[in-house]
């Protein structure tokens, strides 16, 4: 059973536009969202990134607990089985204690910088290039955003991006972020998934609901 796709958006904030395409402007900036992904199997309930609580620089509006959001949607902190990290920067990663029940798959080298985060008590699954966490449901390290940064994609065409690219503008203007630590790699992400492909984002301020 290939897993539904749910949206759950946090918050919102601003970012400027310099980082969200390369070469933009720095003293303009433009909204953004604080997207998580829940995946709901027969029995399975996943979430792709754990979402913040805090996040040091940012002014954050309507924000709630990552774990609230998902009790909004219906599903208990409790009941989430599995949290993939697309990468361990901390408004990905923050409240992955707040899903007590679950396993943590993560990529190697990001679980370096992530280990902080994840209680002792969580099993921790990390792999280096990729892994199938469940039936169409499979990550796959890219390495544009960060060393290890990775996107979920989910049955044949649906990918999850996490922070290859922030916003649609990035794919439709063929930009990638100026937050990348390989602009060669983020190039490459909008030439492999710029077409053909429906593209989940963790920060364009159209995507997620409260």
């Amino acid at each position: 059973m290939i897993p539904t796709i749910h949206p759950i958006r946090y918050a919102t904030s601003t970012l400027a536009e310099n980082l969200i395409l390369r070469g933009g402007r720095t003293d303009v900036y433009h909204p953004i969202s604080f997207t998580i992904y829940l995946l709901i199997t027969e029995d399975r309930r996943i979430l792709v990134d754990a979402g913040c609580e805090t996040m040091p620089g940012f002014v954050m509006h309507y924000h709630v607990s990552p774990a609230r959001a998902v009790e909004r949607y219906g599903v208990a902190a409790e009941e989430i089985t599995d949290v993939i990290i697309t990468h361990a920067h901390h408004d990905h990663v923050e409240a992955v204690g707040r899903f007590p029940n679950a396993t943590v798959y993560i990529q190697q080298d990001e679980y370096v910088k992530a280990e902080a985060f994840i209680p002792p008590f969580m099993p921790v699954v990390t792999f280096e290039s990729g892994y199938i966490v469940a039936e169409g449901v499979r990550v796959i390290r890219w390495g544009g955003h960060s060393t290890g940064s990775c996107v979920v994609q989910v049955g044949e065409d649906a990918l999850i991006v996490g922070d290859e690219v922030y916003t649609t503008a990035c794919v439709k203007q063929g930009i990638p972020t100026g937050a990348s630590c390989d602009p060669i790699r983020s190039e490459a992400f909008i030439k492999e998934y710029g077409r053909g492909w429906r593209l989940h984002y963790c920060h364009d301020p159209a995507i997620g609901g409260m």
